[in-house]
Order: C-alpha cells, then sequence, then structure tokens
C-alpha cells in the first residue's frame, strides 16, 4: 500500500516540489517520502484516536466531500497540512510562507485522487478496504477480515455507507464495537512501529 501512496504523492508532486526552485532537487525524493508519510501516519492517527467514521464519510462523499474546498475544511486534513509544513520549516529549512503554499497544494490533491481512486471500481490498485485494513496492522490483501485478527473492514465500511446498522441486540455486532476493535489494533499497530513506522520504511524505498 505504501509504495502506491508513494508513487501517487509522486504524481501530485511535480509542480509543487519538483518544479519549485525553493527546493533542491537531491530533497525531491526525501520530501516525497515526508508527504506519503504525513498522508499515511494522518490516517493511522486518526484511526488510532476513534475517528474512522470520518476517515470513511472523508472516502465516500460525507464530512470533507465536495473537491478541494471540501477537503480544505476537513480538520484532518487541516492537521496533515499543518504537520507537513512544519516538518518542510524544520526539516528542510523552508520558510513558512514557502511551507505553507507546498504543503496547501500537495496534501489536498494527493487525498482527493487517492479519493478519487479509491471510489473508481476500474481502478484496482486503490481499494479504501485495503488501505483501511493495511493502516491498522493487517494484510492490505486481507480486506475482508479471512486473516488471523478476522476483522470485517469491507463489512464495516458498508454499514457506513448504506450497509445495515442494525445495534438492537438481535445478533449482530454492535458498530461501535466494530469501531472499538479496529481502534484497538491500530493502537497496536502505533506501538510496534515506535521505533520509525512508515517513514522508515519509505525511506527504504527511496534508498
Amino acid at each position: 500500500m505504501l509504495d502506491q501512496l508513494f508513487n501517487l504523492v509522486k504524481e501530485y508532486s511535480q509542480e509543487p516540489v519538483i518544479n519549485n526552485p525553493e527546493i533542491p532537487n537531491e530533497q525531491n525524493s526525501e520530501i516525497v517520502a515526508e508527504a506519503t508519510n504525513t498522508v499515511a501516519s494522518g490516517l493511522q492517527n486518526v484511526m488510532a484516536g476513534g475517528g474512522l467514521q470520518n476517515i470513511i464519510q472523508m472516502f465516500t462523499g460525507g464530512n470533507g466531500g465536495g473537491g478541494l474546498s471540501g477537503l480544505l475544511k476537513n480538520p484532518m486534513v487541516a492537521m496533515m497540512i499543518g504537520h507537513f509544513t512544519r516538518k518542510l520549516i524544520s526539516r528542510h529549512h523552508m520558510s513558512p510562507q514557502s511551507a505553507g503554499a507546498v504543503a496547501n497544494n500537495l496534501i489536498p490533491n494527493v487525498l482527493q485522487g487517492l479519493i478519487q481512486r479509491t471510489n473508481d471500481p476500474s481502478n484496482s490498485q486503490f481499494d479504501l478496504n485495503k488501505i483501511l485494513n493495511s493502516l491498522s496492522g493487517g494484510s492490505a490483501d486481507d480486506s475482508n477480515g479471512t486473516g488471523e485478527n478476522g476483522f470485517d473492514i469491507g463489512g464495516l465500511v458498508s454499514r457506513f455507507t448504506g450497509g445495515n446498522t442494525d445495534t438492537d441486540g438481535d445478533g449482530d455486532v454492535d458498530l461501535q464495537d466494530m469501531i472499538g476493535k479496529l481502534t484497538k489494533r491500530t493502537q497496536n499497530s502505533l506501538q510496534k512501529q515506535s521505533g520509525g513506522g512508515i517513514l522508515d520504511m519509505l525511506k527504504g524505498m527511496i534508498g
């Protein structure tokens, strides 16, 4: 999942990063990796904080839908933009104004591209179930919960997007209980990554 996201960020980095005269060419790959980490870790941290529903709504048209203007109003996106801006200032010595311009261009466009691809039935590379499963510590190839964790990500997403959310005690797993289990799994995954996590894996990809 990370390599696909990295390539997506790279695609949207042409103007704000690669063709930016304020950014030395030797820093391009590192900044693309940092932006990838910002998006992946940002989503992961929201999941660990119990905000899974907010992510699903953003990807399926609610709470931040409406293209770039909607994304820019989304608190999760604002958090990512702020994080990436600070990294550009502290690690790449950009001015706050220049760093903010890059972050406000790149992060929302990457997320819009990610959302469009996950909602495109003809695009098999990007799938919301696989993304959520991977970020929560499961296998990206086990989006239906058939692996050791036995967590039905696809079923959970369907509940938010029009599926049955029956919680009246008739035998269905309570929706909040499902969210709680996924939140806990994501928290456990983050603890295991305490040595470096996503950014270390990305640095390995760019050499």
